[in-house]
Parts: structure tokens; sequence; C-alpha cells
């Protein structure tokens, strides 16, 4: 038993709990992988244990050793891709999960299998570019070309220095680790390009530990005095798992800061966001004496919907009305969610009041038609209101008090001139047809 790797084996399983117990915690939807990751790293250390076991059990605990290292530089390189769903992406990741163990297992079968070493070193560049071939006119990402480009110069590294009889299998299985976690460096250097610690530490611990099956064999092919701690190399999965840890708490706290100033339901900004927006807006249109306008638009038989056909057809409504909203106005305008069923938006200049009643009907034009929503059909109305900046109103208060109050009476004057209740032509329920709303109800 190799019981030199116990106190690595121990800190590796440590720091897996350790991320396990972040990533249950996490909003980032690849802390899974990163995990599945690290178990693999695991796995890596305790095949260690058995590897001076001897004959098939110590070439097989050799071979799940490497293998399992290989998976889990392809597993952070496979979640680092921001297109990671895509099923070509995943059709890449299974060719590298393939062709390494492949490669590993020929690799380790020694002079018996060396008919094999050829055809599975070309593997590496032929399998992802074939896959990049096939999907490149639906799907054509630039850090594919770099990943594909990647493999490609690691299968020709390997046809060349393989079958060197000193040191060729050193070297190989030296070239097939250095590509692979040089490709994870770069990958999250492409997704994460932001001045943080975790991206800092993260980005530089895969790349030392890339530089780990450089740097070790030139030092022990030129300086063989030269004794160097087998921990040391083991230094940069250490400063990865770190700076992966500050990775997801930084985005945790980032997405907790987005739940603070958006809606949860719409990802719209919420009231609090919107109040320093309209500030921001009215100081702006102050400083150079142009015109803001605010629209508050709210829902007309939003509580009937919900009443009859339940809360989950009345969020579906409320997520359709906010992005249909965003859809009809230019991108420096704000649409934001202020209430249970209203929402309020923020026109800045160039804009006058005759182009705000222009995109206030627009929007009510909108609502009017019916809606498809999870297989029922829902017809609402709105109504709106309409205030500006500085004719209205001088400050964010007052402009909001007079946008209310318009949209107010606009709601009083759809109500008088409704002469019979508008109802859906489709059936929310097996066994219930959904009932127009009285003129009480709709006045509320």
């Amino acid at each position: 038993m190799n019981w030199s790797v116990v106190p690595d084996l121990i800190a590796v399983a440590m720091l897996s709990c350790a991320f396990a117990s972040t990533a249950r915690h996490s909003q980032t939807p690849v802390s899974n992988l990163w995990l599945t990751g690290w178990l693999t790293i695991l796995l890596h250390f305790a095949a260690l244990l058995f590897l001076h076991l001897p004959g098939i059990w110590g070439a097989l605990a050799t071979t799940t050793a490497l293998a399992s290292l290989t998976w889990a530089g392809a597993l952070f390189m496979w979640a680092a891709v921001p297109y990671h769903s895509d099923k070509s992406s995943l059709w890449i990741f299974v060719c590298q999960l393939a062709t390494n163990t492949f490669y590993i297992g020929v690799l380790m079968a020694g002079p018996v299998a060396d008919w094999a070493l050829n055809p599975a070193a070309a593997l590496f560049g032929i399998c992802p570019l074939v896959v990049l071939l096939v999907s490149f006119r639906t799907f054509n990402p630039a850090l594919r070309w770099f990943n594909v480009t990647l493999n490609c110069s690691l299968s020709i590294f390997l046809l060349l220095v393989q079958h060197r009889p000193a040191n060729g299998a050193s070297l190989a299985m030296n070239g097939v680790l250095f590509a692979i976690f040089f490709g994870c460096s770069t990958n999250f250097f492409w997704v994460y390009r932001r001045a943080t610690a975790g991206a800092f530490i993260t980005i530089a611990g895969f790349f030392t530990w890339a530089s780990v099956f450089v740097v070790a064999p030139f030092i022990e092919s030129f300086f063989p005095l030269a004794r160097v701690e087998s921990e040391v190399w083991n230094l940069p999965k250490y400063l990865v798992s770190a700076g992966m840890i500050l990775l997801l708490l930084e985005d945790q706290i980032e997405h907790n800061k987005h739940l603070a100033l958006h809606d949860e339901l719409t990802d719209l900004p919420n009231r609090r966001l919107f109040q320093d927006r309209l500030a921001i807006a009215i100081e702006r249109a102050r400083r150079s004496e142009t015109q803001a306008a605010l629209l508050v638009i709210d829902l007309d038989r939003f509580k009937h919907v919900n009443d009859t056909m339940g809360h989950h057809i009345g969020d579906l409504l409320l997520i359709e009305v906010g992005s249909a909203f965003v859809g009809r106005v230019r991108r420096s305008d704000t649409v934001a969610r202020t209430g249970g069923d209203e929402f309020s938006l923020i026109l800045e200049e160039p804009t006058c009041r005759a182009d705000a009643e222009q995109v206030g009907q627009s929007l009510l034009q909108l609502l009017d038609e019916p809606l498809l929503l999870d297989g029922h059909l829902v017809r609402i109305g709105a109504s709106v209101g309409i205030a500006m900046f500085p004719e209205d109103a001088s400050n964010g208060e007052s402009l909001c008090i007079a946008a209310d109050l318009r949209m107010y009476e606009d709601k009083e004057k759809r109500s008088r001139s409704i002469e019979r209740p508008v109802s859906s032509r489709a059936v929310p329920f097996p066994s219930q047809n959904l009932k127009a709303n009285s003129d009480a109800e709709l006045a509320q």
C-alpha cells in the first residue's frame, strides 16, 4: 500500500465535503459538475493507495489513478464552457472521456498494445474535429475552435513522442495531462473574465496544475539530484479547489444582490431599483433640460384569473406580460414590476407626452389580445396612467402619485365603457368555463 498519499486523500476528502456544502447552497448551475470533478480527484488519490500492488492490480490502480485525473479535467472543461448543455458540447465531452480512457489503457498495456498507440493518439484530434464539422452550420462558438485546436495539437505531439524508447510513455502521459488542465485554465479564463479573487485563483491554479506536467519532467531530466517532495506537485489542486469555492460564494453574493433589486418571478426591477432609476432619470432630464415619462400600468381581471385558473396561470401571465413589455420599449428604458399586478415604465430622452401616450396605447392594445398560457386562452385588459417630468411633477414621489391618479381615472373610464363582460373562449378547467367579471370586479 502507498501510505504516503493518505494525507492528500484526507485533505481532498475534506475539501470535497466543504465544496459539497458550498455547492448545495449555490445558485450556479455548474456546481454539481464541479463537485463530480472533485469526487473523481478523490478517486484518483484512492487509486494511488494501491499503486505498488504487484501484477495486474498495480497496473489497474495506475490506470484508474491517471484516468480519473483526466476525467476530472474533462468535467471542469465541459462545465466551464457557457454552452455545456448543447448536444454537440456533450458529444465533445464524451469523446474526451472515451479517448483519454482508451489512450491511457493502451499506454499502460505496454509493448503488447504498441500497434494501437497511433490510432489512439489520432482519436484525440479526430473525434472533436468531427463533432465540430458536423455542428458547424448550427453552432460554431470561438471557444470550441480553440479546444479542438488544442486536441489536434496534442494528437500531433503524441504521434511524435510516444514511441521513444526511453521516456516516450512518460512524455505522452504528461502531454495528455498538460493539455487537459491547460484547457481548463483557458476555458475558465474565457468564461470568468472578471477581477475577483475566485477567478484569479482558479485560473492561476489550473495553469500551475498544467505546468506541473512540464516542470516536473524538466527537473527530473536536467536536475536529477534535485529532490522535490510530491506534496509540492499537489499544491495546485488545493489552489484550484479554494478558487472554485470562492467562485461559488461570489456567484451566490451576486445572486443575492440581484434578488434584492429584482422581482423573483419576472426578473424585472422591483420597486426599490425602480425608485433608484426614476431618481436617476429625473436628475438626468433636469441637467439636460429634457423630459422623462412615467407610465403606471395596472392589469384588469388579474384577481379573477388567479381565482378561477389558479396561481400558476397567474404567475405565467405576469411573466408573459413583463416579457412583452420589455420587448416593446427601448433598451435604455426601464420596465419594473412595482406591485402584484402593477408594472411601471420609465421612458427617458428623447421623449414627449405624445410619445409616451403612443407607447401606453401600444401596450394596452397588446394586452387586449388573448394570451395562451399553458393551454388556457386568457383575455385581460389594463389601465395606464402617464405623468411627465417636469410638466406634471418636479420629483419622483410626486410623479408616481400623478401617474397613479391618472391610472385610476383610466380604470374608471374603462370600467364605465364596458357594456358587456369580456370572457375567455378557452376552458380553464375541464369542468369549468372562465366567467367574465362583473363591473364591480373590474373596478377593483
